[in-house]
């Protein structure tokens, strides 16, 4: 952890403060010992989250202005207003959103129960205000009530539960502070039907053969017309950009889990833990076609997208 950040780790199993008795591991006094790895505290092993740190280790797919209009977007937090606030980006993966928050002035820790951590680290190291922890969304080492602005793009959805997630991850967003999440939403029933029946197949396939898959999936993606029907049938990245378009491939069909939700679910989890002022945030793309797909619920992959305001 950079000696800059003003963040404190603490223990995830009784809430006290871990001590640094060397460079090898944060311990604490009920018995918990993390090892520090290059730099980054681990507190789990990636278990089933480990296609996102074959994914994120392996693919080069950060674009900067990209990434900061999808922050702006999935956060409703315009740049300016980071400055001096202390952030967690809870499910880090990569570290796009970390490194966008961190160059706009902000304390930013990023979390990922896998090892996409590495990855993160080496891109935001130029950042001094920017660190990262391997760890449980559902068990932080972070104190709770912390931050100011805690955001979270697709990846709740991929845990067996989302709403553990969810909760888990609220409480460390202090009073008056704002909470952005954006997850899966829930499509037509014969596309969720294809969609099961396509992920009972991918999810038990090998890695390595369910990436050969995917190149099929972004050559698609990279055809027009084809791009914009097809892949509402069943699911492949449009992205402009050939490695994207495989990244985000394998993103969808590898993962053990993958859960779909709607508006309203969402906004009664945001209610029932205490959140006001909650915002639908639209999607990032425009255009009086794509809104009307988008409302019908047609649109695979894309999401549900609310910020809320923590209660006083």
């Amino acid at each position: 952890m950079s000696p800059s950040v003003a963040i404190p780790f603490v223990c995830p199993a009784c809430g006290r403060p871990l001590s640094k008795p060397g460079t090898g591991s944060l311990e604490c006094v009920c018995g918990l010992t993390a090892p520090v790895v290059d730099g980054i505290p681990r507190f789990v092993a990636s278990q089933h989250l480990e296609s996102f740190a074959r994914q994120w280790n392996r693919f080069e797919v950060a674009h900067d202005d990209e990434d900061r209009a999808t922050f702006t977007a999935k956060t409703g937090q315009p740049l300016a207003s980071l400055a001096g606030r202390k952030v967690l980006d809870a499910g880090c993966g990569g570290g796009r959103y970390s490194k966008v928050a961190g160059e706009a002035g902000a304390t930013v820790i990023g979390a990922d129960h896998s090892t996409a951590v590495n990855r993160a680290s080496r891109l935001c190291a130029h950042l001094p205000s920017v660190s990262f922890v391997q760890a449980d969304l559902k068990h932080l080492p972070l104190p709770k009530a912390e931050f100011d602005l805690v955001f979270s793009i697709g990846v709740m959805h991929h845990d067996v539960q989302t709403r553990a997630v969810f909760d888990a991850v609220a409480k460390h967003v202090k009073p008056g502070g704002q909470y952005a999440v954006w997850l899966y939403r829930k499509n037509q029933a014969w596309q969720e039907a294809l969609n099961d029946a396509a992920r009972r197949i991918t999810t038990r396939t090998p890695h390595e053969r369910l990436e050969e898959w995917c190149r099929w999936g972004a050559w698609l993606g990279g055809i027009p017309v084809v791009n914009q029907t097809l892949n509402k049938v069943l699911n492949f990245s449009a992205h402009a950009d050939p490695e994207n378009r495989l990244c985000d491939t394998f993103d969808w069909y590898a993962p053990e889990y993958q859960h779909h939700h709607t508006t309203e679910e969402l906004l009664e989890w945001y209610h029932e833990a205490g959140f006001v002022d909650c915002r639908v945030l639209p999607p990032e793309k425009t255009g009086r076609f794509y809104r009307a797909v988008y409302n019908w619920d047609l649109l695979i992959g894309s999401g549900v997208n609310i910020v809320g305001t923590r209660a006083g």
